[in-house]
């Protein structure tokens, strides 16, 4: 069983809800990636989506698009970055999901990717621009080496699109929560609970939302219609302000139970 199908069964077993923080490889140079992946764990993450930086970030809202080139400025590349998991892989405990798009996949090819990223110890996929269509090109070559392929859907897909991603899904079905790329919101459509509930409802396998989450009261409310939630601009943002105690609080937030009088 892969790390991610078992931290989601153990998040299922206790009914608490999974929190998995957005970091960029490489903002802030590559050797400060294992301290933030070692904090973000002990902070009670449930897993780390690690994004590999790169030069058309079609999906990225702002900041996460300055984080990369941030990191590209540093000289941060795929291999660099595999090469960095794989040596903190034996002190780290919970998945590690690369967030990608698909030219630097092609550029090292697909075959030497899967097998390097299998071997640093990498547990799943995220790849924002290659459409369902089109992802046998890497999903059964993954999935044979143990790495899953964490699927999208978004506000606008239909339900019965929505069943189909999610039957073929593996891990968790990331559920983007806004229409248009990431960062941070001050809130949310009134309709998204339901649509949430919707996806929730068709998917055999955990439904996490994404995008535009960047407060405590944000995860609460999220984590009313799904299994958890994703952070990214607003985890950016305070790491490189330094406000750890506000990223210790963001995490805690998923924890917290609201109490009903």
């Amino acid at each position: 069983m892969n790390r991610i199908e078992k931290v989601f069964q153990n998040l299922k077993q206790n009914n608490e809800k999974a929190f998995v923080p957005y970091i960029m490889a490489g903002d802030g140079g590559l050797e400060t990636l294992a301290e933030k992946i070692t904090f973000l764990e002990k902070a009670g993450a449930t897993a780390i989506e690690i994004g590999i930086p790169f030069s058309d970030p079609v999906a990225d809202g702002p900041v996460i698009q300055q984080a990369g080139i941030r990191a590209l400025e540093a000289g941060t590349t795929l291999r660099g970055v595999l090469a960095a998991i794989a040596e903190i892989r034996p002190i780290v405990h919970i998945p590690l999901i690369f967030m990608t798009y698909m030219n630097p996949i092609m550029a090292y090819g697909i075959g030497n990717f899967i097998s390097d990223a299998s071997a640093s110890g990498v547990d799943g996929l995220i790849l924002p621009d290659l459409p369902a269509e089109e992802e046998e090109i890497i999903a059964p070559i993954a999935e044979k080496a143990g790495i899953e392929i964490i699927r999208l859907v978004t506000l606008t897909s239909p339900l019965e699109r929505i069943r189909e991603i999610a039957a073929k899904g593996k891990g968790f079905l990331y559920a983007v929560t806004v229409n248009g790329i990431t960062g941070a919101r001050k809130g949310f459509k009134d309709e998204l609970g339901k649509h949430l509930e919707r996806v929730k409802e068709v998917s055999p396998i955990p439904v996490l939302a994404g995008f535009g989450i960047s407060e405590p009261e944000h995860v609460k409310e999220m984590n009313q219609h799904c299994d958890g939630v994703i952070v990214g601009s607003r985890i950016i943002e305070l790491l490189q302000s330094g406000e750890l105690a506000k990223v210790e609080e963001l995490i805690a937030s998923s924890k917290i139970e609201e109490i009903k009088l």
